[in-house]
């Protein structure tokens, strides 16, 4: 499930950014209905995609049931998001490493 965890941050993050980036440009504004708006948009927003997300999750490990396509169809692609393993493209190390830091 860490995949999950990781769309989802890469989701939430940005919004959160957005909405704390438009309350410092306004800042000194006192709470108005417009702010509160504003943040119960993100909420939403954060619930929704995490309650389809989960479900796209749960299809998968059901060996791709429709509760996945659906899931994934309402989140605006029919797939989960592939993220390749980083470890796997980098090459083996090899040679020994002094540590001088000197270049010859």
């Amino acid at each position: 499930m860490p995949g999950l965890f990781i769309s989802f941050m890469r989701t939430a993050v940005p919004l959160v950014a957005g909405w704390l980036l438009t309350l410092a440009v306004q800042a000194g504004v006192t709470i108005d209905s417009a702010t509160v708006t504003g943040a119960v948009n993100v909420a939403l927003v954060l619930v929704y995609y995490g309650v389809f997300r989960l479900l796209e999750v749960l299809g998968t490990r059901l060996r791709g049931t429709a509760v996945q396509t659906v899931a994934g169809f309402l989140l605006g692609w029919a797939r989960p998001p592939q993220y390749p393993d980083a470890d796997a493209d980098l090459p083996p190390l090899t040679g020994s490493y002094t540590g001088s830091g000197n270049a010859s």
